[in-house]
Order: structure tokens, then sequence, then C-alpha cells
């Protein structure tokens, strides 16, 4: 029984990222069902994120007022102003002492909040992993914290294999590959329940981040377009590089 389960899951995740398109033209007479996209966008948090950080936000846009404002902050791609919701996944590397303070607290609360001195060594390890390491890795100040760190992981590295990308850049890439992940599992979602969407980088950050109102520190990772496809939204069969050309086995 559980090996039909097992196959029918794997099937449907097939077939949801066969059908998975980018689509730029959505069909203005077909509405969307918010609460279904809420739900994908619960799924895409139970995506990987380096650390169990989850330095993301996800924004969703329903009001007709704030579709036509950020449909022209992306810069009137089709695909935005026929959509009929939007996702806007913003990085929010801001919030890593928050963070580490949340993975803290449940570590200890799944640890039977028991005196410190009572904790095993792998016990303390994640605790030391959360309130100690992640906040070396992660505090800077202009630049010049993270581009010491930067030195001497390379330094370190020269003498055995050393974690070297510790540099303010390096953990802006973090956070964005991250939010990069649930963006694809929020896409995947909807593709499940035969919504579309269309993952947008051309935009203007700078006014979307006014017109929701983000913080200076947040990043606006990428803008998601959801809706019903027309067909001519879809351009032409899907194409890709011959597998062969990019699968190297050792």
């Amino acid at each position: 029984m559980s090996k039909i389960k097992t196959m029918e899951i794997n099937t449907s995740l097939i077939d949801a990222i066969n059908y998975r398109r980018s689509v730029r033209i959505y069909d203005e007479t077909k509405e969307i069902d918010a609460e279904i996209v809420k739900k994908c966008i619960d799924q895409a948090t139970l995506s990987p994120s380096s650390s169990n950080m989850q330095l993301w936000e996800f924004h969703h846009i329903v009001s007709s007022k704030i579709l036509n404002q950020l449909s022209i902050a992306c810069l009137d791609q089709s695909a935005a102003k026929t959509a009929k919701q939007l996702v806007v996944i913003v990085v929010r590397k801001d919030l890593w002492k928050q963070r580490t303070k949340a993975n803290a607290a449940y570590l200890k609360n799944s640890f039977g909040n028991k005196p410190e001195s009572e904790y095993s060594s792998r016990e303390q390890f994640a605790l030391n992993y959360y309130q100690k390491l992640l906040p070396f890795i992660y505090a800077d100040f202009l630049g010049i914290f993270g581009a010491i760190k930067y030195i001497i992981g390379w330094v370190i590295g020269l003498f055995k294999p050393s974690y070297r990308q510790l540099s303010n850049a390096d953990m802006r890439i973090v956070a964005h590959k991250s939010a990069g992940l649930a963006a694809q599992t929020f896409m995947l979602s909807m593709a499940a329940k035969n919504y579309d969407t269309c993952p947008m980088e051309g935009i203007d950050t700078l006014r979307i981040k006014k017109i929701l109102n983000l913080p200076t520190s947040s990043e606006i990772n990428m803008v998601i377009s959801c809706g019903i496809r027309k067909p001519e939204g879809v351009y032409g069969d899907r194409f890709r590089i011959p597998f062969e050309s990019v699968y190297k086995q050792w």
C-alpha cells in the first residue's frame, strides 16, 4: 500500500513539473482562489533554507489597486498586467537575529527546557550553532567584519577544507538561494492545482519596496504572477539545452 501511495505522489509531482510553464498572458475572465494561493505559499515555507534561517517573506497581493501599482513597477509586462494575483518574495537577511533566537528557543523546548548543564554534547553543539556560530557568520558592520571573516576563511582554507563564503555579499547570496528554493516550491504547488505562474526579475525593486512599505534592508528576490493561462500565454514548446550537455557524472 505504501508503495502505491509513493508512486501516486511521484506521478503527481512529475505532472506538476511538466505542467509548470512561465505564463506571460493570463485569461482575465478566469479568477483564482486566494485561499488556494495562500495554501501554496504555506507549502513554500516548507522549502529547505540555509541553516533553517527562513530569511524570507511572502507578500500575497490580491488588492486591485496594489496589483495595478505593481504592474507598473514590473515594467508593464503582460505577465503582470493580466495576472489575477501576485506574490512578491522578499529576502529578509536583516532578520537574522530574530531567526537565530527562534531556532534556539525551538531547540531548548524540544530538549525539554532543562538546565544547560544537563545538555548532551549533541544538544550543546546544536545550541552553540545558533547562539554563537551563526551570529559570528551573519554579523557585519559596513562590510568590514564580513571582509575580515572572508580573509580568515581563505587563510584557514590554505591548510584544510574551510567554509569560505563569509563576506556580506556571500551571505546575501545564501539568503537569495533559499528564497529561490521557496519560489520554486510555490510554483510547483500552484501547478499541482492547475494554476499558472511566471517568475519575474525584470522589475523596479525600489518602487516595489516603496509600494509594499518594505524596510530599506529588505531585498526583492522576485515577483511571481498568478492566474489561468491563455493558450498564447505560453510562448511555444519548452526548450532545454540537451541533457548530455549539462549532466556530468564522476
